[in-house]
């Protein structure tokens, strides 16, 4: 007769308690790990006692770097406006700019990086940031094969995938024209400049198909050999104060657009 009567409370005060659960979070938290040694391990990143043209690093084993905004995207106060992801011609930007990242923009570009990259932080730099915007910009180091053989599938494969990622979270998206390059100081032997044009139309027609922002800076910073003259670009590859400057212009239009759409 008791245990009847417990069985009988215990069914009507079940779905009760059940009402009341808290709503599961998303993404779920991580479990924790414990594991010692190079195994998966709850902080992977060590101090980042290493330099990389003067930032901070741990490049041992981390392919995509995720190590490299780690901590900084964690100490982040506010959701950003906008988060400019790319190489070093992103990295580069946000010192030679600071009026451009006083009012909510955040860089998240790292020297050196190519589409594959990027595309494996892109969640950690980007969509856990829940910015309004991402800008987009990548390829040149594609073009050089800095992280080994590509094609410019595989480079249309990682950028589409950004770009479905960006607008699955309700972000706007700009992508940015790759900037003109008509040597690369150090793979000399490649002379890249009709690929950049020919991987620029193809961005502007994905921006078109995806209600992206095409922001194109290579028509305004493109010289006849299809490169950046040195008062802008003293490398051929690296836009100094002065490239940045005319720049500004198209970023700050584009982001405006896509602010819109993100809204929508």
């Amino acid at each position: 007769m008791r245990l009847g009567l417990l069985a009988a409370l215990a069914l009507w005060t079940g779905p009760a308690l059940a009402q009341t659960a808290p709503a599961p979070s998303w993404p779920p938290p991580s479990p924790p790990v414990t594991a010692p040694g190079d195994g998966m391990m709850d902080k992977p990143c060590p101090d980042q006692t290493g330099l990389w043209f003067g930032h901070p690093y741990v490049k041992a084993n981390d392919w995509a770097w995720e190590c490299r905004y780690l901590a900084a995207d964690k100490q982040l106060a506010a959701n950003p406006r906008v988060v400019f992801i790319g190489d070093s011609i992103t990295e580069n930007w946000v010192p030679l700019a600071p009026a451009l990242f006083a009012g909510g923009a955040v860089g998240r570009g790292i020297s050196g990086q190519t589409s594959p990259q990027i595309l494996v932080r892109f969640y950690q730099d980007v969509v856990r940031l829940r910015p309004r915007v991402v800008h987009i910009m990548i390829g040149t180091n594609d073009l050089a094969g800095n992280t080994g053989p590509n094609s410019p599938e595989m480079y249309q494969n990682h950028v589409m995938a950004m770009v479905d990622i960006a607008r699955a979270n309700g972000i706007g998206v700009v992508l940015a024209s790759i900037l003109p390059a008509a040597k690369f100081p150090w793979k000399p032997a490649l002379s890249p400049a009709k690929q950049v044009a020919a991987l620029n139309a193809w961005l502007r027609d994905l921006a078109r198909a995806k209600g992206a922002v095409y922001a194109d800076y290579y028509g305004t910073l493109a010289n006849a050999e299809g490169g950046l003259n040195p008062d802008i670009a003293p490398d051929g590859i690296h836009p100094n104060a002065k490239g940045y400057a005319l720049m500004e212009p198209i970023t700050r239009a584009a982001i405006a657009e896509a602010e819109k759409t993100a809204a929508r």
